[in-house]
């Protein structure tokens, strides 16, 4: 039994993607302040922290790209869909979890769109999961034939 993800999800998937990477500037810079934080570092641990800051944007908007670019080749039951549907699945559980587990011990701004945007990002995050969690499954039905 399959049950295909529609390819309109993946695209929509996609561009929240591609867009969390482009806001990501903007929160680290407006909400969290978070390059003060990071100046109180020594000089190689600030560089570090930038430079995963930028993999997670550069990841973010990759993911996003492919999912617009492929839809069809993220479910076709390749090897490679399975280990690419897997490895973004594995991603976006990652970041829910960890947003779950940390990120309520630290508060946002109390402005109202700093709060409708905390909730939006937190249901884009969770549409991600569940969009890769979901091409995952399918990819390992078509591969293993179950």
């Amino acid at each position: 039994m399959n049950y295909p993800v529609p390819n309109w999800l993946i695209i929509v998937g996609g561009i929240g993607q591609m867009f969390t990477a482009m806001i990501y500037p903007y929160i680290r810079h407006r909400v969290f302040d978070w390059y003060t934080d990071v100046k109180q570092l020594k000089p190689l641990n600030q560089e570090i922290a930038k430079t995963y800051g930028r993999y997670i944007q550069g990841l973010n908007f990759s993911f996003g790209l492919i999912a617009i670019l492929l839809t069809n080749d993220l479910q076709n039951g390749t090897r490679l869909a399975l280990a690419l549907s897997g490895l973004i699945a594995i991603y976006w559980i990652g970041k829910v979890v960890t947003q779950i587990a940390y990120y309520p011990m630290y508060e946002i701004p109390q402005e109202t769109i700093f709060k409708i945007g905390s909730y939006c990002m937190n249901i884009l995050f969770t549409l991600f999961t569940v969009v890769y969690a979901w091409l995952f499954a399918v990819n390992c039905i078509l591969y293993f034939n179950l």
